[in-house]
C-alpha cells in the first residue's frame, strides 16, 4: 500500500494534468476541444483527491493502531472465537477494521482483521497492500452468500437486506466520506482492481464503482463469529465508541444524516434473509373525528336536511347526528379545509382547502370541492392552478338555483372568480383588493350582483358575461368601520353588514342616472344604522321566518331582530366557550353556535347552551390510552389536559394546567395519570376525579416522555436535558420518590421502553440513540448492547429498533416520524408522521421500506398514536389541525362483501362479493377523481393478498392503500384508505389534473 499510494498520487496530481492539458504539443481541433477535456479532467482529479484524502488518514489510522496494537497481538490470537481483549475492542474503531479487510480484497485464506476473526493488523495492513492484485475465483459466489454490498452492479443488483436507495451525486458522497471516514468509500476510492477495471481507463466503470458505493442508506452488517466463516459486510461510516464495544453477533446499520444506527439481530431470528415483511391483514376505518375549527375560520356550522351538523376540522368535513351520536365524513380534501357554503338545495355543499406541500416538497394544489352531502360522492374539482395559497371564502348563486359559484382566494390580490361549477368553467375572473377580504356573497335575488367586504370595504360587483365591474361602497357621513365582518340579505334586497365597530348598516339600492362607461344604474348606499353590540358583529343569520340572528364577538351574545331590526332576544355565550365565530339556525327554535375556542354548541334563548361538539385549541402532543377502560387522555399547548370517552365519543372532564401539556402516561392501575410540561414540571392528577395528587419538577426543560414499568412500582422521565429520571411509585401512584437518573444520551429523549422484569430500560434521542439502561445496577449504561438484542420489552415505542426500523421511509432525516406504538396483541405497529399521514405495519417490522396501509385524515403533522386497551382502536393526535381522530381497527375477512362501490354515470352500483373489483369495466370511485391509475401492492409479497373471503373485495382495495415500499409518500392523496368502499391512491401534483369526475372517499 505504501508502494502504491505515492503512484495513486502522482497519478492523480492535479497540477500535473493541468500541465498536460495545457500543454503546447497536444493536438487538438479547437480551443474549446481542449477546455472541454481540461474540465472533465479537473473533476476526476477533484473526485480522486477526496478519495485519495481519506485514504490517506485511513492508512495513517492503521499505522497508528497497529503501533498501538503490537502488545495485544498475541493475546487475541489466544482468545475465545467471538471476543477480543476489551483493550483491543477498545482500541480498535470499525474504520480500521474494515479497511482492507473484506473478503473481496483478500485471497480465499485471508482473515477479516475484526476482532471476532482475530487476525493480526500487520496482516490487516499486509491484506490492504494486496488487495488490488488479489480476488480469489470463487469471489462472486461468497460475496453473494454473505450479502456483501461491495461488489460491481454487474454482480449483484441490489444488496440484501435492500438498501433505502437513494442515489447521491458523486462529488457529495466524496465529500460526505471525508467527514465520516466511510470504509466503503475507501475501498471504492482504491480502484485499481482488476476485474473490475481501473478508473483511469473506463468512465463508466468508475461510475458504476461509485454508484454503488453511494446507494445503500441502510447496510447490513454481519460481524461474525469465527465457527461461522461469514465475510464482514462493509458500513458506510465508521462505528461509534459504544458500537465499537459491541461488536459480537449479528447486527443491521441504519444510516440516519450521515449517522449509523446499529441494531442487534435476535438470537431467535435464525436467518435474517427469511424474514418477510408483508401488510398486515388489519385495517384502520375512520370511526369518530374529535374537535371543531373555528378559532380561525367564520360561518363554517350548517344544519342540513338530514339533521346533521355539517363543519370541518383539519381534512375532513364531518357531518354529526346529534340526536343518533352518529358521524359521516367527506375525505376528499389534501389538506386543512378553510371555508365552507350550502348550496340552496341544501343537499350540495362545496369546501375550499389551503395549499400544501408533500413530504417531496411538490405543491398540493389549492381547490374547491363540490359533493353531495347524502352520498359523499365528489361532483366537482374547481380551481386546480387557478387559486394561489388557499380558497378565502366562497358562495353559491341563489337567483338562478345555484348554478354558479364565486370564490375569494388567499393571494396578494384575492381574486374573485365565478364559476360555472357543474361545467368546471370559469367564467370571469377579476382582483379584488390587496386588502383582506372576509366573505363573498351572490344577491338573492339580483342574479347578477356579487357583493365582497373585508378591511375597510365593501364592493358591490356587477357581473355581465365574462365581465365585472365594481362599485365601492361609500360610508359617507357614517364612520367608516376597520373591517366589514359579514353579510346578510333582507327580504326586499337591502344588504346588511356587520362591523367590528358593532354596527349594522343597511345598504339599499338607489336608481341613478347612468353615465356611458362608467357601469351600472343601480347604487349601493346605507339608509340606516343600527347599534348592535360591544365590539364586533361577527356574524349575521338570516331565518327562514325571516328574522335575524347576530353574533358578538367581544359581548359574546346572539341577538334575535324581528323584521324591523328591533332586538327581540338575546343570550349570552358563557366565556369558557370562546367568543362566536358561527352562528347558523337548528331545528324548532334552536341555533347553532361556534366558537373561538373550538366548540359548536346547540341553544335556544329558553334553555341556554349544550355542548355538542368540542376539543383543544392548540398543539396537541400528549396522548395516552387507560390501561382497562374505553378511555383516553389528552393534553396540549392550550394546557388543557381532557379525558375522552372512546365508546361514547364523549368528553369525560377537563382541567386547566398551569402550563402546557406535553406527554403522559396512565399508572398500570388506573387510578392516577402522570402529564409532563414544558417547563420540566410534571402533574399526577386522579384519573377519577381530576385533582392534583402530586407536583414534581426534573430539570428546567421540556418533558418528552412519561413511562411507568408493567408494575407500576416506577416511573421513567425522559427529558429534553438529555436526562431519564427514574421514581419508586408507592401507594398505587399516590406517592413518589427518586430513585436514580440516566445519564449517557447525547441529546434530548425522545422516546423509551420499559422491559417486563423491571430491570432494564431502552430509549431513543434525538441524534438517533439507541441505549440500554441497567435499573438495579443504579441506571448504569449497558456497553454492550449485543446483550439487550433478546428483551420482549413490555411496550414498543421507540421509534429506533431492529424490530420496527422497517418503518422508516426511504430517505429519512430522523424526524419523519413522531411516535410509534406497537398493539398489545403484538400484530401491528402504528407510526404518526410529519406527512399527516397514520401508518399500519406488520410486528416485527425488520427489513427496510416495508410495506403498510396508509391513511389520511389530518392535516398536520400526526403527533402520536396510541391503540385503546383491548386494540379494537387507534387513535391520532394531530399538531396544527389540533384534531383527534379515532379508528376502528378491522380485520379483513370481517369487512362488508358487498359495499364495493363503482360509478357509472351518477349512478352508484354496488359491486357483487364474488366478482372481481380490479376487473370491472368501470372506474372504481377514486378519492382525487382525476385519478384514473391502478396502483399495485407493490410492497408486499403474494401471501398478502391471497385470503380467501376477501380477494375480491381487497383487490379494490389495494388500489387505494399507498405502499411505502419503493415509492413517494404523497400527502396529496385525499382521505384515508377506507378498507370497504373508497380508494386513496398515492399519486403526484401532477396527476391532479381536469379529468376528476365523480366519486371522492366517504365514511
Amino acid at each position: 500500500m505504501e508502494d502504491s499510494s505515492p503512484c495513486l498520487a502522482a497519478a492523480c496530481d492535479p497540477s500535473a494534468l493541468v500541465s498536460f492539458c495545457t500543454d503546447d504539443s497536444i493536438s487538438a481541433a479547437s480551443t474549446s476541444d481542449v477546455q472541454d477535456r481540461l474540465s472533465a479532467l479537473e473533476l476526476r482529479v477533484q473526485q480522486q483527491e477526496d478519495e485519495i484524502t481519506v485514504l490517506k488518514a485511513a492508512l495513517a489510522d492503521v499505522l497508528r493502531r497497529l503501533a498501538i496494537s503490537e502488545d495485544h497481538v498475541a493475546s487475541v490470537r489466544k482468545s475465545a472465537p467471538s471476543k477480543g481483549q476489551p483493550s483491543l475492542r477498545e482500541a480498535i474503531s470499525m474504520s480500521c477494521i474494515t479497511n482492507g479487510s473484506t473478503g473481496s480484497r483478500k485471497t480465499s485464506h485471508s482473515s477479516s482483521v475484526s476482532v471476532a476473526r482475530k487476525e493480526t493488523l500487520s496482516s490487516a495492513a499486509k491484506s490492504g497492500t494486496e488487495k488490488k492484485k488479489e480476488k480469489p475465483p470463487g469471489q462472486k459466489e461468497k460475496k453473494e452468500e454473505s450479502h456483501s454490498n461491495d461488489q460491481s452492479p454487474q454482480t449483484q443488483a441490489s444488496p440484501s437486506p435492500q438498501p433505502s436507495s437513494q442515489t447521491l451525486q458523486t462529488h457529495r458522497q466524496t465529500q460526505e466520506s471525508k467527514s465520516s471516514a466511510p470504509a466503503k468509500s475507501i475501498k471504492k476510492s482504491l480502484t485499481a482492481e482488476k476485474p473490475h477495471s481501473a478508473w483511469e481507463s473506463s468512465d463508466d466503470s468508475r461510475n458504476k464503482l461509485l454508484r454503488v458505493a453511494s446507494t445503500s442508506k441502510l447496510i447490513s452488517k454481519v460481524a461474525k463469529n469465527a465457527d461461522k466463516h461469514k465475510d464482514v459486510i462493509i458500513s458506510q461510516a465508521k462505528m461509534s465508541t459504544r458500537e465499537k464495544n459491541s461488536q459480537e453477533g449479528e447486527y443491521i446499520k441504519m444510516f440516519m444524516r450521515g449517522r449509523p444506527i446499529t441494531m442487534f439481530i435476535p438470537s431467535d431470528v435464525e436467518n435474517y434473509d427469511d424474514i418477510r415483511t408483508e401488510l398486515p391483514p388489519e385495517k384502520l376505518k375512520l370511526e369518530w373525528v374529535y374537535g371543531y375549527r373555528g378559532r380561525d375560520c367564520r360561518a363554517n356550522v350548517y344544519l342540513l336536511p338530514t339533521g346533521e351538523i355539517v363543519y370541518f376540522i383539519a381534512s375532513v368535513v364531518v357531518l354529526f347526528n346529534y340526536e343518533e351520536r352518529t358521524q359521516r365524513h367527506y375525505l376528499g380534501h389534501t389538506d386543512c379545509v378553510k371555508c365552507l357554503a350550502v348550496h340552496p338545495d341544501k343537499i350540495r355543499i362545496a369546501t375550499g382547502q389551503l395549499a400544501g406541500v408533500d413530504k417531496d416538497g411538490r405543491p398540493l394544489q389549492p381547490h374547491v370541492r363540490v359533493w353531495d352531502s347524502v352520498s359523499l360522492v365528489t361532483l366537482q374539482v374547481i380551481g386546480l392552478g387557478t387559486f394561489e395559497r388557499g380558497v378565502g371564502c366562497l358562495d353559491f348563486s341563489k337567483a338562478d338555483s345555484g348554478t354558479h359559484l364565486c370564490v375569494i382566494d388567499d393571494s396578494n390580490e384575492h381574486m374573485l372568480t365565478v364559476w360555472d361549477w357543474q361545467r368546471k368553467s370559469k367564467i370571469a375572473e377579476i382582483k379584488t383588493t390587496n386588502e383582506v377580504v372576509l366573505a363573498v356573497e351572490f344577491h338573492p335575488t339580483d342574479a347578477n350582483t356579487i357583493i365582497t367586504c373585508g378591511k375597510s370595504h365593501i364592493f358591490f360587483w356587477t357581473w355581465s358575461g365574462n365581465s365585472l365591474s365594481r362599485k365601492q361602497g361609500i360610508f359617507g357621513k357614517y364612520e367608516k368601520p376597520k373591517f366589514v365582518q359579514c353579510l346578510a340579505f333582507l327580504g326586499n334586497g337591502d344588504v346588511l353588514t356587520g362591523d367590528s365597530g358593532g354596527i349594522i348598516l343597511i345598504w339599499g339600492k338607489t336608481t341613478v342616472e347612468s353615465t356611458p362607461g362608467k357601469g351600472p344604474k343601480g347604487v349601493y348606499q346605507i339608509s340606516r344604522q343600527i347599534k348592535a353590540h360591544d365590539g364586533s358583529v361577527f356574524t349575521l343569520c338570516q331565518m327562514r321566518n325571516g328574522m335575524l340572528l347576530t353574533g358578538g364577538g367581544k359581548d359574546r351574545k346572539i341577538i334575535l331582530w324581528d323584521h324591523d331590526l328591533n332586538p327581540e332576544r338575546e343570550i349570552e355565550v358563557p366565556d369558557q366557550y370562546g367568543t362566536i365565530r358561527a352562528v347558523a339556525e337548528g331545528k324548532a327554535d334552536q341555533f347553532l353556535v361556534g366558537t373561538s375556542r373550538n366548540f359548536v354548541l346547540r341553544g335556544t334563548f329558553n334553555d341556554g347552551f349544550l355542548v355538542e361538539v368540542q376539543g383543544h385549541t392548540d398543539e396537541l402532543w400528549g396522548l395516552a390510552s387507560h390501561p382497562f377502560k374505553d378511555l383516553f387522555l389528552t393534553c396540549a399547548q392550550d394546557r388543557q389536559v381532557c379525558m375522552w370517552n372512546s365508546v361514547d365519543h364523549t368528553l369525560e372532564w377537563t382541567r386547566l394546567l398551569d402550563e402546557p401539556g406535553h406527554c403522559a402516561d396512565f399508572h398500570p392501575s388506573g387510578a392516577v395519570v402522570a402529564i409532563g410540561t414544558h417547563s420540566g414540571r410534571w402533574f399526577v392528577l386522579d384519573a377519577e376525579t381530576r385533582d392534583l395528587v402530586s407536583i414534581h419538577t426534573d430539570g428546567n426543560e421540556q418533558l418528552s416522555v412519561m413511562r411507568y414499568s408493567v408494575d407500576g412500582t416506577l416511573l421513567a422521565v425522559g427529558s429534553h436535558d438529555n436526562f431519564i429520571y427514574l421514581y419508586v411509585v408507592t401507594e398505587n401512584g399516590r406517592k413518589y420518590s427518586r430513585y436514580g437518573k440516566c445519564t449517557g444520551h447525547s441529546s434530548y429523549i425522545t422516546h423509551l421502553d420499559w422491559s417486563p422484569d423491571n430491570k432494564y430500560i431502552m430509549s431513543n434521542s434525538g441524534d438517533y440513540e439507541i441505549l440500554y439502561w441497567d435499573i438495579p445496577s443504579g441506571c448504569k449504561l449497558i456497553r454492550n448492547r449485543s446483550d439487550c438484542k433478546d428483551i420482549d420489552w413490555t411496550t414498543y415505542t421507540c421509534v429506533l429498533g431492529f424490530q420496527v426500523f422497517g418503518v422508516w421511509p426511504e430517505g429519512s432525516d430522523g424526524t419523519d416520524i413522531n411516535a410509534l406504538v406497537r398493539s398489545h396483541n403484538r400484530k401491528v405497529i402504528a407510526v404518526a408522521d410529519d406527512f399527516c399521514k397514520v401508518h399500519l405495519f406488520q410486528y416485527p417490522c425488520s427489513k427496510p421500506k416495508a410495506p403498510s396501509h396508509k391513511y389520511s385524515a389530518h392535516s398536520s403533522h400526526v403527533t402520536n398514536v396510541s391503540f385503546t386497551h383491548s386494540d379494537g382502536h387507534l387513535i391520532s393526535t394531530g399538531g396544527k389541525d389540533m384534531s383527534i381522530i379515532q379508528w376502528k381497527l378491522v380485520e379483513k375477512v370481517t369487512l362488508p362483501q358487498n359495499d364495493i362501490v363503482v360509478d357509472i354515470g351518477a349512478t352508484k352500483v354496488p359491486i357483487p362479493a364474488s366478482e372481481n373489483a380490479v376487473q370491472s369495466p368501470a372506474p372504481l370511485p377514486q378519492p382525487f377523481n382525476e385519478m384514473n391509475q391502478n396502483e399495485s401492492v407493490t410492497g408486499s409479497s403474494p401471501a398478502s393478498l391471497e385470503s380467501n373471503l376477501e380477494q375480491s373485495a381487497e383487490a379494490s382495495e389495494e388500489q387505494s392503500e399507498e405502499q411505502s415500499e419503493g415509492s413517494s409518500l404523497d400527502p396529496a392523496e385525499p382521505g384515508y384508505e377506507e378498507p370497504s368502499n373508497e380508494t386513496s391512491e398515492e399519486h403526484s401534483e401532477s396527476t391532479v389534473t381536469e379529468e376528476q369526475q365523480d366519486n371522492s372517499p366517504v365514511s
